[in-house]
């Protein structure tokens, strides 16, 4: 059955399987209104007490975390590179895994991030390329990583800066920003110092900044 208002008429008609016409009297139509109204406020307010409850174990979570994270032995290392707080150093942290030997320099680091990137050279044509065959996960968090170090570091601003100067789009620029923070918490880890933005960024030319991959 469908309902359609008569030709000529404003009142809503009920067309039945068997053919017949029926009128409806609007009031019907008019609780409908009122009944879905209603659902709809129902509706609402069982999502904001779903959505109050999730943001409830979330502050929960996160308490837990930084009290777990506080534990862990390169923690403060961590922490001090701009742009990883609690969560983020935490997961990129995770993703890397804490094992003093895994990378033997940081290299190694960047090409298991995925974040060093792959150069094709063909006569005078030089192609410079994002990995693709990566720990996706890892990945997201640098580049989460990079974006928020943009308002955290001079040094890291500036590099950015000198990279879309070059030519680089903004998510070629926060890869090779993150390409850059990932050898510099290789750095840190290495010797088990906290970052020193100096000594990150202090030695670095923009003629270096510039012919960064």
């Amino acid at each position: 059955m469908r309902l359609f208002a008569a030709e000529g008429s404003g009142a809503p008609q009920l067309y039945t399987l068997d053919g017949k016409f029926e009128y409806v009297p609007l009031f019907f139509f008019q609780l409908l209104e009122e009944d879905s109204a209603a659902v709809g406020r129902a509706s609402v307010s069982a999502s904001v007490v779903v959505i109050a409850a999730m943001v409830a174990q979330i502050a929960v979570l996160a308490e837990e975390l930084e009290a777990g994270f506080d534990q862990h032995p390169d923690a403060e290392v961590v922490r001090s590179l701009p742009g990883l707080g609690t969560v983020l150093g935490a997961r990129v942290l995770g993703e890397f895994g804490d094992e003093p030997n895994r990378y033997g320099n940081a290299k190694s680091r960047k090409n298991y991030a995925g974040t060093s990137p792959i150069t094709r050279a063909s006569g005078t044509k030089r192609v410079v390329l994002a990995r693709y065959a990566r720990n996706q996960r890892l990945a997201d968090a640098i580049y989460l990583w990079a974006f928020a170090a943009l308002s955290a570091s001079p040094g890291a601003r500036t590099f950015y800066d000198c990279r879309r100067a070059a030519g680089d789009t903004h998510h070629a620029a926060l890869r090779s920003l993150g390409n850059r923070l990932v050898g510099i918490l290789h750095g840190c880890l290495d010797h088990h110092s906290v970052y020193d933005e100096n000594i990150a960024w202090g030695h670095r030319t923009e003629q270096e900044i510039n012919q960064a991959a």
